[in-house]
């Protein structure tokens, strides 16, 4: 970029990308704001665009500064496995960063984090048998189902929870709420509704992506599922 007088030299794009996730943190995503993010580091908002043009590119640095704690986990010779571990990590990495789904969810920001994952995550693909086609396919399958359940986990399930209602209380009366319908009228509402409304997000998730992965081992010939 070319020099100006007004630039601050001091500050780096790791020290933005630092104080952004702060205030990510602190004011969720809606909050967000280039405004706020110069205040956190000390500098008017216009030295902000000397290290990224628009709030867009902020959310990139944001998306892969998400991933900067996050660990492959232990080879382990079963592909399935591994792959049930790495979706379990990172659905805990956004659970554990506030709004963090709905930075990364949809955007594709190849920083070096990322990258990182990535060639890890191809390359246990890969080597249990997949095609590079259905290697690809099935990378993005798994991150986009992660942040997918993420983004509806973090929700409000209705106007109650939002109002103070726990998710499970408000769970517990859509149950009594189904159990009581004219079972003529809604015989499948009515019998299934402990089914429906009783398992918690880790017992959804642990069978959610159990299909997924039963799904991607139909792709592989039947001595390498």
């Amino acid at each position: 970029m070319p020099e100006n007088e007004d630039a601050t030299p001091a500050l780096t794009r790791e020290a933005l990308t630092q104080a952004a996730l702060r205030v990510l943190e602190r004011d969720g995503l809606d909050g967000l704001s280039m405004r706020k993010v110069a205040a956190e580091v000390g500098v008017k908002a216009a030295s902000l665009y000397w290290h990224v043009r628009n709030k867009q590119e902020l959310l990139d640095l944001l998306s892969d500064a998400i991933l900067a704690s996050a660990e492959p986990p232990p080879r382990q010779d079963d592909w399935r496995a591994e792959l049930y571990a790495y979706s379990a990590s990172y659905r805990r990495l956004l659970l554990d960063n506030r709004d963090a789904a709905r930075v990364v969810a949809g955007r594709l920001a190849p920083g070096p984090c990322l990258l990182n994952l990535m060639e890890d995550q191809l390359d246990r693909l890969r080597t249990a048998g997949f095609s590079d086609a259905d290697t690809a396919m099935a990378s993005y399958l798994l991150g986009a189902f992660v942040q997918g359940f993420v983004l509806q986990e973090q929700s409000p399930i209705s106007a109650a929870e939002v109002l103070g209602t726990s998710r499970r209380d408000v769970a517990d009366a859509a149950g009594d709420l189904f159990r009581g319908l004219p079972t003529d009228q809604y015989p499948n509402l009515s019998q299934l509704a402990d089914h429906l409304t009783g398992p918690d997000m880790d017992a959804r998730f642990d069978f959610c992506l159990n299909r997924v992965l039963d799904g991607l081992a139909a792709l592989l010939p039947p001595e390498r599922r």
